[in-house]
């Protein structure tokens, strides 16, 4: 009988059977915060795992870089949730603790995640609050005046009046001491927001003219709410009015296809306004090759809740990548690969198609290599079928749409995670800084 033989660890596979690299616990905790909706499914990892697994690996990445990955899902990916999370595993682990009172206020941006945060704090079971946080839920409520605190002042298990008290917050003065008092008492004067009048009984069409005219519903407001405008009879001449000087800058590229989807009607105004929202960025020089994953797995939501696929994610990137390139060549890829016109905006989405067959990336991106570029960026979920080779050149980019344990984006490829315009602003950093 042999003893001491070495055990070998199986390689790993990604969910379709290819070679995969292994990850970093860095890695993996930015892929799943960029990627993933928490407590929600999505096709290759369910939701409540995904919500562990985060909270392990916060616990085995420095304090400094957890709390780097929060502040860049609150600020630059748009994601809520998420980073209340870290943070409160961020308060648990006696190596994390001390950046949380500075951490939380920049991680809340709006009243109802104070609530929100001690609603996930107290998700496993109820514990007491440690100085560090009701230092940062002290410092966030200073942030809030009447109308924010009044518009997100909602009843729940957890209200705001509680967390006040929990928190221990000192007004810095006078009238910060009159407005938590009527917080207290629930005298808070009534904001005067789109949601309170049209819920108010009010006339729908009046008051969604209203509010146009008043400049008072931001980009992913009017985007949400176009249909409805439509079916209470706003103006089409209004609705196209609005769509020249609608605040669209914080509006995340699939959003705009989403809206397009559900009001058709108005699909030339929300390109329209997508098209602004790029404007007086700088353009990427040198001839870049976009390739677009369209495999089956693709055209499955981001997550259990959403009605945005994978391909809706990958095809807002794409657009976006086609208006800041000076040379652009799009390319789509499942079992096999074929090139697509480069057109703009939705007439691009149009393009690529539908999703569906394996994923056979490895082959794709040879096929990349051997056709030539400056900068090659390929969005997929990675999931591929065979070996993938290293891209030609530095400026290889693997973008990520989905959270899967395993990926093939490593090596000389540049992983990025996510699928906001930001994933082009780090490129741009990259290059920039000379490191690409």
């Amino acid at each position: 009988m042999r003893m001491n033989v070495a055990i070998k660890t199986p390689a790993p596979r990604t969910a379709e059977g290819g070679p995969a690299a292994r990850i970093t616990d860095e890695q993996r905790l930015r892929r799943l915060s960029a990627t993933c909706m928490l407590w929600e499914d999505n096709f290759y990892i369910d939701g409540k795992t995904v919500a562990g697994t985060i909270a392990e690996l916060v616990g085995k990445v420095s304090p400094e870089f957890a709390a780097a990955v929060a502040y860049e899902a609150r600020t630059k990916q748009h994601l809520r949730h998420l980073p209340l999370l870290i943070v409160r595993e961020m308060a648990r682990l006696k190596s994390h603790k001390h950046l949380v009172g500075l951490l939380l206020p920049d991680i809340i941006q709006r009243a109802d995640e104070i609530t929100e945060f001690l609603a996930i704090y107290w998700k496993d079971k109820r514990q007491p609050l440690s100085a560090q946080v009701k230092q940062g839920l002290a410092a966030a409520f200073h942030k809030f005046d009447e109308y924010q605190l009044a518009k997100y002042n909602r009843d729940g298990a957890v209200k705001l009046r509680d967390a006040l008290f929990l928190c221990h917050a000192k007004p810095k003065d006078k009238e910060q001491e009159a407005l938590w008092k009527r917080l207290v008492d629930g005298k808070l004067a009534t904001p005067d927001t789109w949601e309170v009048q049209l819920s108010g009984g009010a006339d729908k069409r009046l008051t969604f003219e209203t509010l146009m005219n008043g400049n008072m519903l931001g980009g992913l407001a009017w985007l949400r709410n176009l249909r409805g405008m439509h079916e209470a009879g706003v103006t089409a001449a209004a609705i196209l009015a609005y769509a020249d000087k609608v605040n669209v800058s914080r509006v995340l590229p699939f959003r705009f296809l989403a809206a397009a989807r559900h009001a058709p009607m108005f699909e030339p105004a929300i390109e329209k306004a997508m098209f602004r929202s790029f404007e007086g960025r700088a353009k990427f020089e040198g001839k870049t090759v976009v390739l677009i994953d369209v495999s089956g797995s693709m055209k499955d939501p981001v997550s259990g809740k959403s009605e945005i696929s994978r391909l809706d994610a990958a095809c807002g990137v794409a657009i976006v990548l086609r208006e800041l390139c000076d040379d652009v060549h799009v390319f789509i890829f499942s079992n096999g690969v074929r090139q697509i016109p480069a057109r703009r905006g939705f007439a691009l989405r149009d393009a690529v198609g539908r999703a569906g067959g394996g994923t056979e990336l490895g082959a794709a991106v040879r096929a990349m290599n051997g056709y030539g570029y400056d900068r090659l960026v390929v969005i997929t979920d990675e999931q591929s079928a065979d070996r993938v080779p290293d891209p030609v050149g530095t400026k290889g980019y693997m973008l990520n749409v989905a959270a899967n344990r395993n990926g093939v984006g490593y090596g000389k490829w540049m992983h990025i995670d996510g699928w906001s315009e930001a994933c082009m602003d780090y490129i741009r950093q990259l290059e920039d800084a000379g490191e690409r």
